[in-house]
């Protein structure tokens, strides 16, 4: 197996470091070879009568521990994975830190494994290239029904190349973040409506700056709040119909929203907040940390809240004010009626097969109940020991939930797309935190990315300097220290510095996948 090509160019220090990886892992099981133990039929998930094989797969385990005299193969939830398929499974964990370099290292080795999860496109895309994947079109179709149905067609497009399917993907639980949400009894003591227009916004921020809307006679309120490297933008960004580094059809070519002129006008619309002081002047420099403190503190009443800060920060400033009241906003319309937030990518890891592996097929088998009949119970737990159904409802033991924790690493690496399970999951988090719904209503509103593929290789030499360039002359654009016009400027230096070739490669994939 020396010989392989995609072996080369791989470093003699991440050769070596599998001996520390090997130190850290519980080995054993198959990589292939046959893996037959006869045909032992389970009765169970439509298994009956398949054949009986080994499947050694690596996770990412998050650094979640195992309860005391349980180990990654040696848990109920991988016997109860195992009894449904009849297979033969043994994991691999490499340590959380320092993964995707574990992964590479077991790339390099002579001993893969059938399957490896990972959550880096990048990493993907380099081993498709070196042909180092297998195809699974037709395993997918003999032995993954459940993985065609509750994978949408624009993930498969993501992990398809050439035609070819390198990778079963696992979906992103929630279609995006970010929700406003505003203190309704600081617009009901200054007599505001909700507001629905980028301009109504805007007159509820300058009250809540200036009008003192907690009623303590001090000028101590912040219009709006940011975050550093402009997080907490999107709804703001999504009334001008943009958001940053998504790409969408302009005359049937995909172009940046970043270099859009509507982008423009969105940081013109931002910078006039800042110089009305109806911004936290200190947003540049606000950490997540500080971010959520000065909410919790009230000292602020309208945000671009993450769907789940109803048990964050809100609760926290309901428990510090019994009278703080929060409502969840509909999305600012801008100027030409455009809202939205920014949506995520459907995309949250890849599960791959070396080409290496005789076994695909009971790769295929144990993902596809994975994903389907047996994600309820990896997702929740055992019914009857971490949840019972009450009155229609999911109710959770959450001592039995935190001792069962690691299941969720099996449950992650395979999740469908929007899944009931998971809105029951939420639920019963607390009806009142309003999860789901708030869920929805991204849902309802998300602006996507239109380029669904791999990261080409001019984003993975150019990305994370456009990134940083782009921050350096918005943040400036936003604070004042540079005109509005200089918007321009940067459009030309992204392109320049790699932005028209990125934008050759993502056409030239569109021109292929349209």
């Amino acid at each position: 197996m020396r010989n392989q090509p995609w072996k080369k160019g791989i470093s003699l220090t991440m050769v070596l470091a599998l001996a520390v990886l090997s130190a850290c892992s519980n080995g054993g099981g198959s990589s292939g070879e046959g893996g037959t133990e006869g045909t032992s039929p389970t009765g169970q998930n439509g298994e009956e009568g398949m054949e009986r094989k080994s499947v050694r797969a690596v996770f990412n385990n998050g650094g979640r521990n195992f309860p005391d005299g349980l180990d990654e193969n040696n848990n109920p939830y991988l016997d109860y994975i195992r009894e449904n398929t009849n297979l033969d499974i043994t994991l691999q964990i490499p340590p959380a830190d320092g993964y995707q370099d574990a992964l590479n290292v077991i790339m390099a080795s002579d001993n893969l494994p059938d399957m490896i999860h990972s959550m880096d496109p990048s990493w993907f895309e380099n081993y498709v290239q070196q042909n180092a994947l297998q195809p699974l079109n037709d395993y997918i179709d003999q032995y993954g029904p459940d993985l065609k149905k509750n994978i949408p067609e624009e993930a498969w497009k993501t992990v398809t190349i050439d035609g070819n399917i390198y990778a079963i993907p696992s979906m992103n639980a929630v279609p995006g973040n970010e929700i406003m949400y505003v203190r309704k009894d600081w617009l009901d003591r200054l007599e505001l409506e909700p507001p629905t227009t980028l301009e109504e916004y805007r007159e509820v921020m300058r009250a809540f700056a200036q009008d003192d809307p907690d009623g303590n006679g001090q000028n101590d309120t912040f219009g709006f709040i940011t975050a550093e490297n402009l997080a907490r933008i999107a709804p703001i960004l999504g009334a001008f119909g943009v958001q940053r580094g998504m790409w969408t059809d302009r005359d049937g070519e995909l172009v940046n929203m970043s270099t859009l002129p509507e982008m423009k006008e969105a940081l013109g619309f931002l910078a006039g907040l800042h110089q009305d002081k109806l911004l936290d002047p200190e947003w540049p420099l606000n950490k997540e940390a500080n971010f959520t403190e000065k909410i919790a503190a009230g000292k602020v009443g309208l945000f671009s809240a993450f769907w789940y800060d109803t048990r964050g920060p809100i609760l926290t400033n309901k428990n510090n004010d019994p009278e703080a009241e929060w409502l969840a906003l509909e999305f600012p319309e801008g100027p030409d009626g455009k809202k939205g937030t920014m949506g995520f990518g459907y995309i949250s890891g890849y599960n791959v097969v070396p080409v290496t592996s005789k076994n695909p097929d009971a790769v295929v088998r144990m993902l596809n109940f994975m994903n389907g009949e047996g994600y309820r119970t990896l997702l929740l737990g055992f019914e009857g020991e971490v949840w019972k159904e009450e009155d229609g409802k999911i109710v959770t033991d959450f001592e039995k939930h935190n001792e069962h924790i690691y299941r969720q690493t099996l449950g992650e690496s395979i999740r469908p797309y929007q899944a009931d399970e998971e809105r029951d999951r939420l639920d019963s988090l607390g009806m009142e935190f309003d999860l789901n719904a708030n869920i929805d209503k991204i849902s309802e509103a998300v602006i996507r990315d239109e380029y669904l593929g791999i990261p080409t290789p001019a984003m993975g030499s150019y990305s994370a300097d456009l990134n940083k360039l782009e921050i350096e002359y918005f943040t400036k654009i936003i604070v004042g220290q540079s005109p509005l016009d200089d918007f321009d400027t940067f459009v030309a230096e992204w392109k320049k510095r790699g932005g028209d070739e990125i934008t050759r490669e993502v056409n030239e994939w569109y021109a292929a996948n349209k």
